[in-house]
């Protein structure tokens, strides 16, 4: 469904943007900018710092990033590497399978770098933790 939702938006011209894209693929019913769902999650869905299939990563707004960014966990590959699919991460596109690496300090997905290109990472980005699906979505 977030796939055909994002083509139907790209063939009407319209801009595809990471938080209707990680709601409809993951279910989490959060509205706002990428940067308020920590906090608007915070009394409805369970939060964390480990990472789980189908949980939304949380990314803090940055200079470079106002709005802040949202993508959805699709693989754990080891304790500090993931794979999750987002949108807008480049401009309109959606990018699927891309790796994530935890570079934080204590191993405690704080800090992390995105695939940019595969087997590329770019800068390193902070992240305010997971938000995890209820159960039945």
């Amino acid at each position: 469904m977030a796939l055909r939702e994002v083509a139907q938006k790209q063939a009407r011209g319209q801009r595809v943007w990471c938080v209707p894209y990680a709601r409809n693929l993951s279910g989490i019913q959060i509205r706002g900018n990428a940067k308020d769902w920590w906090g608007k999650a915070r009394s409805t869905f369970e939060r964390g710092n480990e990472p789980a299939v189908g949980a939304v990563m949380s990314f803090r707004a940055t200079r470079g990033m106002p709005l802040g960014h949202v993508a959805v966990v699709s693989k754990i590959v080891t304790d500090r590497t993931i794979v999750v699919n987002h949108a807008n991460w480049h401009r309109n596109k959606v990018s699927l399978k891309m790796g994530v690496t935890d570079v934080s300090k204590h191993n405690d997905w704080t800090l992390v770098r995105v695939e940019t290109r595969p087997g590329q990472y770019g800068s390193s980005y902070p992240v305010n933790g997971f938000i995890y699906p209820k159960d039945g979505g």
